[in-house]
């Protein structure tokens, strides 16, 4: 079913170029993820503007209208902060209740094997 390895079956099949091929291929969808992830910023603030303009804001002929670094991170630690809070609380009153149940054979062990089965 397999052959032996050899270079010549590459050359022969094709191998190398269905290599190349998807080698290029990773390689220009990760330079246009690389352009879109450096362009992200300035699209939202694009889309901002269109919103603001509709609306008829007058922020829409800012010059800047980016957020910078520190109040971005004064944001999310103030989310951080307060979604913490909701797990700080908690109720330490442990009960333990004894539950009855009915009797279920599944459970039973007098229904174990006891002698070997019969051939």
């Amino acid at each position: 079913m397999f052959d032996k390895f050899s270079f010549s079956n590459i050359w022969e099949n094709d191998g190398i170029f269905i290599s190349v091929v998807g080698y290029l291929i990773v390689f220009v969808a990760l330079l246009f993820l690389s352009i879109i992830i450096t362009n992200f910023q300035k699209i939202l603030v694009s889309k901002q503007r269109k919103k603001l303009k509709t609306v008829g804001h007058r922020a829409a002929e800012a010059e800047n209208l980016e957020i910078s670094g520190e109040v971005s991170a004064a944001i999310s630690v103030a989310f951080y902060l307060h979604f913490q809070e909701n797990h700080d609380v908690e109720n330490t009153v442990l009960t333990i209740r004894k539950v009855q149940r009915a009797y279920s054979p599944w459970s039973s062990k007098i229904y174990g094997l006891r002698e070997y089965p019969k051939r």
